[in-house]
């Protein structure tokens, strides 16, 4: 297969889809909605935001299915940008808002500053997009050094593995976590969420 082909889930998923199947779509919901629903809460930091962004996904899946290309990656990568473009709206339109409620009416937030708080939000969302989407050894080694503050020897130790073993987990999981704070390029999908279309 290559490597910015869909598997072949996505492709029939994606049929399903435009046939109208409801089932495809609870299936769909099933496989990513924990993952919309968390991006959307990390990004939002707000329970009731996050589940009507969960929704509003949801719903531009059903009704615009075509809107997925398999050949620009997968069904889950294409779920996670649109989750991000629902939570970058929302963000802003929630900052409109209190920014008018705190200034008066018909006054803008300085945008310098809201795209400050959209970087942060999303950078945020990409580490753990990224956390959760990388190999369980990585994953492990990291939870190990940062959350559990062991260092190489104890974590090696844990994981019965060389200490040369742990420090190479430690330093791939570092590597691709570092790429959360990346900024795309202009038209190129954030680091973390797959290829654009």
């Amino acid at each position: 297969m290559a490597k910015d082909t869909a598997p072949r889930w996505d492709r029939r998923m994606q049929q399903r889809l435009a046939r109208g199947e409801a089932a495809a779509l609870g299936e769909l919901y099933d496989r990513f909605a924990a993952l919309v629903h968390s991006q959307a809460h990390r990004m939002l930091d707000d329970e009731d935001a996050a589940d009507l962004v969960t929704r509003e996904v949801f719903a531009q899946v059903w009704e615009n299915p075509e809107a997925y290309d398999p050949k620009q990656g997968s069904m889950r990568s294409w779920v996670a940008r649109l989750t991000h473009r629902q939570s970058v709206q929302r963000l802003r339109r929630a900052a409109a808002s209190r920014y008018e409620e705190e200034h008066g009416e018909g006054t803008v937030p300085d945008p310098e500053e809201l795209e400050r708080r959209v970087r942060s939000a999303t950078a945020a969302a990409r580490a753990d997009y990224i956390v959760s989407s990388m190999p369980a050894p990585l994953r492990q080694a990291l939870e190990l050094a940062y959350i559990q503050r062991r260092d190489y020897r104890q974590t090696a130790a844990d994981l019965g593995v060389t200490e040369d073993e742990a420090r190479r987990r430690l330093r791939l999981g570092l590597q691709l976590l570092s790429t959360a704070n990346a900024r795309p390029l202009e038209g190129s999908s954030p680091p973390g969420y797959g290829r654009v279309r």
